[in-house]
């Protein structure tokens, strides 16, 4: 299971689409909770990961750490342009 947190507007669920169908959405749309599964290979062997992508803006700060549960990864998503997304990644 990976859980990919950060601010709203970084790129989170741009990031995932893109991984997904190999092109960058163009519009925004912000995500309160979406989950999805992708098979891949990982040391030659087939795997399933849980992609938990999880809302950003600070109205979902308290459901966000109920996806924490049973989490192998995070993935941290902030805006390079911004020193206050980076450093929120540490409470996010």
């Amino acid at each position: 299971k990976i859980v990919v947190v950060g601010d709203g507007e970084t790129g989170k669920t741009c990031l995932l689409a893109a991984y997904a169908t190999g092109e960058f959405p163009e519009e925004y749309v912000p995500t309160i909770f979406e989950n999805s599964l992708v098979n891949t290979i990982l040391d030659g062997k087939a795997v399933e990961l849980a992609i938990w992508d999880s809302a950003g803006q600070e109205d979902y700060a308290r459901l966000r750490p109920l996806s924490y549960c049973n989490t192998d990864a995070f993935l941290l998503c902030f805006d390079i342009t911004s020193a206050e997304s980076y450093e929120n990644t540490e409470t996010k």
